[in-house]
């Protein structure tokens, strides 16, 4: 994959994925361009130990984003990503996970190619994929998942959640669900009532693949009252379904030499 030309003005902007968290699971572009860019534009996702490979000279602009609460709105994000790169500076725009799943990294890719500036995308491993090798469990398994799906638990204020809860209630596939601790009751509840049983596994995980990764196993019946009573911090992704019954807990030390 070859970077893009610049526009006349000597500006772009890659959309890159810094994973999960461990710096090691960066991809050998994600990190050349991290060490090229200008100005490195950053969301709260970004664990600190990616955020150290950042060199020191290099501009940093933190747009955070908390649970009802942003430090930019989307858009200004966009304008703001479009006056940097008009400017004629090399941007990378540095998401967890991967820019394309859950990241709005599509929205302003359209804004950037909009204003007339070229624009990458770097693939970055998601919190799923992540999560599932930090635990040892299988998003799919041979008799107890043919199929995955990803789901969002974000929504807007005071609103339902608009999911086909019919089609993600299926025993053989495994149901992963992104920033899903606000909406957890609500998720449980839905997926029991359209035939999910009670006794089923589910996983929540935070902060995975880092050394301030925390795991709440439960049951579907049970894991918005764990997880309340757990505190294992924002955002939690939750692994629902039969392979959950695999989860084997290493041993403190084993995890320490993991995050070593």
């Amino acid at each position: 994959m070859k970077d893009l030309a610049p526009s006349q003005s000597g500006g772009i902007v890659h959309l890159v994925g810094a994973g999960p968290g461990d710096p090691e699971l960066l991809t050998l572009r994600a990190l050349r361009l991290i060490q090229l860019a200008d100005v490195v534009v950053h969301d709260r996702l970004v664990s600190p130990e990616i955020m150290a490979l950042v060199p020191p000279a290099t501009r940093r602009i933190d747009v955070g984003k908390l649970p009802k609460h942003h430090l930019l709105p989307q858009e200004d994000i966009n304008a703001l990503l479009v006056a940097l790169a008009a400017q004629g500076l090399c941007v990378v725009r540095l998401k967890g996970g991967d820019p394309l799943i859950f990241g709005r990294g599509s929205e302003e890719a359209t804004a950037i190619r909009a204003a007339g500036l070229p624009c990458t995308h770097v693939p970055g491993i998601t919190s799923a994929q992540g999560a599932a090798a930090a635990t040892g469990v299988p998003l799919t398994h041979r008799g107890l998942a043919t199929g995955v799906r990803y789901v969002t638990g974000h929504r807007a204020k005071d609103a339902a959640l608009d999911l086909d809860w019919r089609s993600l209630a299926h025993a053989e596939t495994t149901l992963v669900v992104y920033m899903g601790a606000a909406a957890m009751a609500e998720i449980s509840t839905r997926l029991l009532d359209h035939g999910l049983p009670a006794d089923l596994p589910v996983l929540a995980v935070a902060a995975a693949t880092t050394p301030r990764e925390r795991r709440v196993l439960s049951t579907l019946a049970d894991i918005a009252t764990a997880v309340a009573d757990a505190e294992p911090g924002v955002p939690l992704l939750f692994i629902i379904g039969r392979v959950v019954s695999l989860y084997a807990p290493l041993p403190d030390a084993a995890l320490q030499v993991a995050h070593a």
